[in-house]
């Protein structure tokens, strides 16, 4: 089972800034909206999968590239298990941001009457994390959300409806929890509940409350807690 970690936080908080040092040679990214990411060389170095061919024209069964841009859940959870499956080459995996697979959807469906499309909806969007976490132990996979604020003023993972917060706990469906903010000028990340944001992570994985918003030292540190022993 893969290490997939969910980071939440709102816009503007740093998520998708935290991507900047990943090595676009090992990292995949699903990028929900197709937006630019806002760091130096994005487009350079991620570029769409496509098929490889040879000098007759011939596809070989190999791909190259390292980006798919998709809000359509079943395309998301086929592009998980093809980088889980066929590109052995990745070691890291992005999804950004998860919650507009839903919210897309929602919106598309707008029109439809009645509470079935809810429950469709929550299963799609626990269908797209249960794949990330059944991928294989090399694959560290980030799940990057919004946050919303709960009745009681506590920053919780935004989603659509209230089955998937009643229901299933998206934030317990994952071991570690990273809350993204912007304090005194810098980008970090929480990774403890202080009982305003949320936000979890084992004992002793991190040092500190607040930790620098950099998804290389995340995942170093994800899986050297992991893998200790092993």
């Amino acid at each position: 089972m893969s290490n997939t970690v969910l980071v939440i936080g709102q816009s503007g908080s740093g998520k998708s800034t935290s991507l900047r040092n990943l090595d676009p040679k090992s990292t995949f990214i699903i990028n929900v909206l197709d937006k630019p990411l806002p760091f130096r060389g994005f487009k350079k170095n991620y570029y769409p999968i496509q098929s490889i061919k040879d000098e007759n024209g011939n596809r070989t069964g190999e791909t190259t590239g390292n980006y798919f841009a998709s809000d359509n859940w079943e395309d998301v959870i086929k592009t998980i298990n093809f980088v889980n499956l066929k590109r052995l080459d990745m070691t890291t995996l992005i999804i950004d941001d998860w919650q507009y697979i839903l919210a897309y959807e929602f919106m598309r469906r707008a029109s439809e009457k009645g509470y079935d499309k809810f429950s469709e909806l929550a299963n799609h969007g626990w269908a797209t994390i249960d794949n990330c976490l059944r991928t294989r132990s090399d694959l560290t996979c980030f799940i990057l959300a919004h946050s919303d604020t709960d009745m009681n003023g506590k920053s919780k993972c935004k989603t659509i409806g209230k089955m998937l917060d009643e229901k299933i706990s998206i934030e317990g469906l994952f071991t570690t929890v990273l809350h993204s903010r912007f304090v005194d000028g810098e980008y970090i990340f929480q990774t403890q509940n202080d009982g305003d944001f949320l936000a979890k992570s084992p004992m002793g994985m991190f040092d500190d409350l607040l930790i620098p918003n950099d998804l290389v030292e995340v995942k170093g540190a994800v899986e050297n807690y992991f893998n200790e022993g092993a």
